[in-house]
């Protein structure tokens, strides 16, 4: 191994076992939070903090300074997509007239490890004058921060895993672990759903798979490949050759409702008994008892059943209405996938 390889070989050792000892630092100051939060006062203090948020007739209003506002960003971000009405407020900013976004209603989280931040000053004396309840996070209780908080979080850590104990490294953690912490029990307490989460993320792919419905993709009107029992094959082939979902037609009974289908595999499975399909009707060929999904279905059902029966199409019903059997619409496995749910 020449002298350049060893060297490189003893940087990364070097970068390795620091990026160990910053984690191993953050690690024990997360325990101590834990450990600090299972006995009192910090148990009850937890408990007041949620019960303060859950109950909030307002809005959420978090604020810090620095590398706290950083955070104080993301708790609220958290909140907000959890069920939360929640905002960032910028300390300073608060100081030239955005005080104003607050209402009695409100509770405020001010985030501040030392607790002494000079741009929270002017909003700690707004919040008690005007009696909105504040919740503080900070590292020292006795700070005028702590003081000032109905409810305080205390995030304290023993050391910073900055190698010279000055940058916010632990502490940022810690607050930031305590936000989520807050965010979750709050959540549960509040029994915020899957589906209501979903509401909120309309743009992601749980979004879209907790709020697609089969109505939402299926086809509909003159779309439907639609026959009756008595309509000849050629018929029959031309209807599944010209609508929008090819290779596939609904029977109807002469109450127009769907008692079974026609598809590519009956033909094949016909020609291979030597039998001339074209000399049959619909309903010689059709398999009986299709499979259908209800139009108020979740889309993400209907993917699920295509996957199980290993077909690509299912006709859609209503089964709430005084025919459920007719048909309303059809779903192909290229919609679901065009509506990203996969």
């Amino acid at each position: 191994m020449n002298a350049d390889v060893s060297t490189k070989f003893s940087e990364i050792a070097v970068d390795v076992a620091e990026a160990a000892r910053v984690i191993d630092v953050e690690i024990r100051g997360l325990e101590k939070m834990k450990a600090r939060l299972a006995s009192e006062p910090q148990s009850t203090a937890f408990y007041q903090a949620v019960d303060l948020i859950a109950k909030c007739r307002g809005k959420l209003v978090v604020a810090g300074m620095g590398k706290s506002g950083l955070i104080g960003r993301k708790i609220a971000s958290t909140f907000a997509s959890t069920g939360t009405p929640a905002f960032f407020l910028h300390p300073a900013e608060s100081s030239h007239g955005d005080m104003g976004v607050m209402g009695d209603a409100d509770v405020v989280v001010a985030i501040s490890y030392g607790g002494e931040t000079p741009e929270l000053e002017a909003l700690l004396r707004y919040v008690a004058r005007k009696n909105i309840t504040l919740i503080a996070v900070t590292g020292k209780p006795q700070s005028t921060l702590g003081k000032a908080g109905a409810v305080i979080l205390d995030v304290s850590v023993g050391e910073e895993a900055c190698s010279i104990g000055l940058a916010p490294t632990a502490s940022t953690t810690a607050t930031l672990v305590m936000g989520d912490a807050l965010a979750v029990a709050t959540m549960q307490r509040k029994s915020f759903s899957r589906e209501q989460y979903a509401e909120l993320h309309p743009g992601g792919t749980l979004g879209r798979k907790l709020l697609t419905r089969v109505s939402d993709v299926m086809h509909t009107g003159d779309a439907l490949p639609l026959v009756r029992l008595d309509t000849p094959m050629r018929e029959v082939l031309s209807t599944m050759t010209q609508k929008e979902v090819r290779g596939i037609a609904g029977v109807l009974d002469e109450q127009k409702q769907l008692v079974g289908v026609v598809t590519d595999g009956d033909l094949r499975r016909r020609l291979d008994k030597s039998l001339n399909p074209l000399d049959d009707k619909a309903g010689d060929l059709m398999s009986r008892a299709p499979k259908t999904v209800d139009a108020g279905e979740l889309a993400e059902r209907a993917l699920f059943m295509m996957e199980q029966f290993k077909i690509q199409t299912l006709f859609v019903v209503n089964r709430e209405s005084s025919e459920p059997s007719r048909p309303v619409g059809l779903l192909h496995l290229q919609d679901l996938l065009q509506a990203k749910l996969r």
